[in-house]
């Protein structure tokens, strides 16, 4: 818990060192002090790739809420689904993004908390709910599982994405301050673990419900992904379904909506504002990012429109490109002086490489989360190595931000 809170004030203490940077390719460039502008468009389009699975996969789990509860062709539900949510962050932007967060982050923990007790509850109290879900398979109850050890350290691999997720980073990034961040973190750890052990309980507990109701698996057994939504609505009165099922939507929402903010900045800031209009004003750029959101959202429409998409493929592929891509050069640019610009380049190429060709190709069955992490650190570490030092400069920026932590430290 430290190191992570100590990692979240060095990233807020460096980028306002690195020309306040706004976005993770802003930082970059600035923290390199890279001229030749590379680090601002590698970065760019690699947030533009992943992101652009990662919207679709919110506008996939969106249309399904919508088809399953209103009864609408699944066609028609994505366009409702995304409509919603580019319509407030067209309007809003940041500021919006970040009050609904906190409304739609309260509502998740609510439906994610009762929803598995409630379960518990009908399903004759723990001991019994266990023991159904030990009749439906014992490997269920296994700490391997029919997976073995390798389906867990692939599952454990989710934890190194989080290093290099541009819509989580760019929060940390956006804090009123380095003293700020402890706060932050409290919150933000323990609404996680909240959800976390939520989620799972609703999936392992819902295991026994529809084994003794096999009337209402049908939906569950044809789609997996389904079980909040057919557990809420059949367990719960159709006013608390209702509110439950809201939390769906806004686990959406507040997912997509963040993406699709990175997605317009990385556009207007890293593209548009860098390379075409230097001079642009502030209402040029904002209406630049409305123009480049939406466009982002309509290809994002066009990749969810694939009636058997799951979600937690699309997710699980743009989280293993960023944490890859991102992860290791974000984390060793703020503990290690000596990277250079060109580490961070071949750690970005490498991290997003081997992602998309090792989930092609699935070897071993091991999460190409980690291969790509540890062959990007390789990569910024080796090529970092075998370059010239980085300039005076950068050196003493380093310098400045380790000063800045200690006074935050009040050491």
């Amino acid at each position: 818990m430290a190191e992570l809170d100590a990692g979240c004030r060095t990233l807020r203490a460096y980028t306002e060192r690195a020309n306040n940077s706004l976005t993770l390719p802003d930082y970059f460039t600035h923290r390199f002090e890279d001229r030749s502008r590379l680090l601002r468009v590698v970065p760019a389009l690699v947030i533009l790739v992943f992101f652009a699975l990662y919207v679709a996969s919110g506008v996939v789990a969106g249309g399904r809420l919508i088809e399953g509860v209103f009864g609408v062709p699944y066609a028609t539900a994505i366009w409702i689904g995304a409509g919603v949510t580019i319509a407030y962050t067209l309007v809003g932007g940041f500021l919006a993004v970040s009050w609904t967060d906190t409304a739609q982050g309260l509502l998740m923990l609510f439906a994610l908390v009762v929803t598995p007790i409630t379960v518990v509850y009908f399903n004759g109290g723990f001991a019994d709910s266990v023991a159904l879900v030990r009749e439906v398979d014992v490997a269920y109850l296994s700490l391997v599982g029919a997976g073995g050890w390798v389906a867990i350290v692939s599952g454990l691999a989710w934890g190194l994405g989080y290093f290099g997720q541009p819509h989580i980073l760019v929060r940390f990034m956006a804090a009123e301050s380095v003293a700020s961040i402890p706060t932050a973190r409290r919150i933000g750890v323990g609404w996680m673990l909240l959800c976390l052990f939520g989620s799972l309980g609703v999936g392992f507990f819902g295991i026994g419900w529809f084994a003794n109701n096999p009337e209402f698996a049908g939906p569950v057994q044809e789609n997996a992904e389904r079980v909040f939504l057919s557990l809420v609505t059949v367990v719960f009165h159709p006013w608390i379904a209702g509110i439950l099922l809201s939390a769906i939507l806004a686990a959406i929402m507040s997912t997509l909506n963040s993406q699709l903010l990175v997605c317009s900045s990385a556009l207007t800031e890293d593209f548009y504002r860098a390379f075409l209009r230097r001079t642009a004003s502030q209402v040029e750029l904002l209406w630049v990012g409305r123009i480049t959101l939406l466009l982002v959202s309509l290809v994002a429409i066009w990749m969810a429109r694939d009636p058997d998409a799951r979600v937690l493929q699309l997710v699980s592929y743009a989280w293993a490109g960023f944490g890859a891509a991102f992860g290791p050069v974000i984390v060793l640019s703020l503990l290690w002086r000596r990277m250079t610009r060109d580490g961070a380049l071949a750690g970005m190429l490498v991290g997003s490489l081997v992602v998309l060709v090792w989930n092609r190709f699935g070897w071993f069955g091991v999460y190409e989360m980690i291969p790509g992490v540890a062959l990007a650190t390789l990569a910024i570490v080796g090529v970092s190595l075998l370059g010239r030092p980085p300039a005076t400069s950068v050196d003493d920026t380093f310098t400045g931000m380790e000063g800045d932590m200690r006074d935050a430290r009040g050491v």
